[in-house]
């Protein structure tokens, strides 16, 4: 079977928006919608992209979120959620990449621009927004369909269509996949202590391991 050459499907950005929530007004920049043509990929965001609350979301080391097409005819095929890109608050939408296998620190150039892998989603109440369904984020933990923050390594511009090229592996075993295992895993948390480029939270896991 011919392999698919991993690319980018769209680029999705969106706005902070409020919305009510369970009784309560809540500000969020989940709501992606996919752009036409090449976006500038500057600081820590997408030209025209932001997140209401920087001290969880966006940052360096959650600058681009990733998720797959592959994951999302998951969610159609198992879950009967039907999901469109950007749908779960995604920057880049994939495909031709399993994000779950992702090395924890691996690099990708994606037209001008240089990504590096930096840890997996934790689903926080606000994707339970997104879908109306409070109870989502649970599910989507359980499925370990993360998909993939990234750090900007190098700025530059992204389209629909760029292929996306892995130009550096390290010499680990660690993927994004094993992480979330080491959320319950003492043993696996600790191997994380040997990563020289863990988050913040991902360190506190390690030490905690």
């Amino acid at each position: 079977m011919q392999m698919t050459t991993p690319r980018v499907l769209s680029v999705n950005v969106g706005s902070v928006r409020e919305i009510e929530w369970r009784g309560r007004r809540v500000t969020t920049g989940i709501w992606k919608h996919a752009v036409s043509g090449r976006v500038a990929l500057r600081g820590v965001n997408f030209l025209g992209d932001d997140q209401a609350d920087r001290t969880v979301h966006g940052g360096p080391d959650k600058a681009v979120y990733a998720y797959a097409r592959e994951d999302y005819d998951f969610w159609r095929d198992h879950q009967r959620i039907d999901t469109s890109p950007g749908f779960f608050g995604e920057n880049l939408t994939t495909e031709g990449l399993d994000l779950s296998r992702a090395l924890v620190g691996e690099r990708w150039t994606v037209g001008s621009a240089v990504l590096e892998v930096a840890q997996p989603r934790l689903p926080c109440f606000k994707l339970g927004l997104r879908m109306g369904d409070p109870h989502f984020p649970k599910r989507f933990l359980a499925a370990s369909r993360m998909g993939a923050y990234l750090r900007i390594v190098r700025e530059g511009d992204v389209g629909a269509n760029d292929p996306v090229l892995v130009t550096n592996r390290p010499d680990h075993e660690v993927t994004l996949h094993f992480m979330v295992e080491a959320l319950r895993d003492p043993g696996k948390a600790a191997v994380l202590r040997e990563l020289p480029y863990l988050p913040d939270f991902w360190r506190q896991v390690a030490e905690d391991g």
